[in-house]
């Protein structure tokens, strides 16, 4: 393999980022590895993102700009544009951790090829002035364990072998949110997963509690839905206690406002020792 050839593909969508894709542009131009390629499907932004793409995309970068059917059919669409080996899946809010993230990925992705079709490390959590909230991810016997209630693999830090995406399909597009769980589902079905402890791979900014209240129960019907799909759980979506949880929140939320709903249930969070929930920054 060429020592220019790329092994990592970083795939984006992007709808009107402008406030936060330089960070992640940078961080991709940072690399002292030049060994991936970045592939960005904009979905038609009006707020300069196209301009911004047009004057800071690398050499090793395509894009292109068209209205899509949302996330998961801009990834499908990006994946036709993949030559490299791996795949991982950043957001125009999210950023590679630091100039040496693809050095430092590549020789663990390499070894994995033929073993794992899964990769992934560490995901730092931010605020809007960079500081770092959280880790996310953790050894796979925990996360295997946690991948039946949810998506316990940190999306920017996994990596998915190219050829379970040419084996399995795509994304399946009727999902809004929680295809990216749906597919690592399905994928679990014909391979493992590997974590690598120490691989810092990526920055995430936060969404907030109250971006995250907006679409709780849109959340958890596909978490659910995914689950019932693929053999991992057989509760009627309608009456399942997770989603009768979220459904009061977003009630309580309602009737008490976003504020006093946060105290609510942070008293709650570290009554069962759970961190607190912290309120959205516009």
């Amino acid at each position: 393999m060429s020592d220019f050839e790329p092994v990592i593909a970083v795939i984006t969508s992007v709808l009107n980022g402008a406030a936060t894709l330089p960070r992640l542009l940078d961080s991709l131009a940072s690399q002292s590895s030049r060994r991936f390629e970045h592939i960005v499907m904009d979905g038609g932004s009006t707020d300069g993102t196209i301009e911004i793409l047009t004057d800071r995309a690398g050499a090793n970068t395509y894009w292109e700009s068209a209205p899509d059917r949302g996330i998961y059919n801009a990834w499908n669409k990006a994946l036709e544009h993949v030559s490299g080996r791996w795949c991982c899946f950043l957001g125009a809010d999210d950023f590679l951790w630091d100039s040496e993230v693809v050095a430092r990925a590549v020789p663990h992705l390499t070894e994995a090829e033929n073993a794992v079709g899964i990769v992934y490390g560490l995901t730092h959590v931010v605020d809007a002035a960079g500081r770092r909230l959280e880790t996310l991810g953790e050894p796979w016997p925990q996360a295997r364990v946690k991948m039946r209630e949810n998506m316990a693999l940190p999306n920017p830090s996994t990596f998915f072998d190219r050829h379970l995406f040419e084996t399995l399909g795509g994304f399946d597009e009727s999902y809004r949110i929680a295809g990216d769980y749906a597919f690592a589902l399905r994928a679990l079905g014909e391979t493992g997963a590997r974590f690598i402890d120490g691989l810092d791979v990526a920055g995430m900014q936060e969404g907030g509690y109250s971006l995250s209240r907006r679409y709780a129960v849109a959340t958890v019907h596909e978490v659910l839905r995914a689950r019932r799909e693929h053999g991992v759980s057989r509760w009627p979506v309608w009456c399942h206690p997770r989603l009768l949880r979220v459904r009061i929140q977003a009630g309580l939320a309602r009737l008490l406002g976003d504020r006093a709903a946060l105290r609510l249930a942070n008293t709650y969070r570290s009554a069962v020792g759970k961190p607190p929930l912290r309120e959205h920054e516009p």
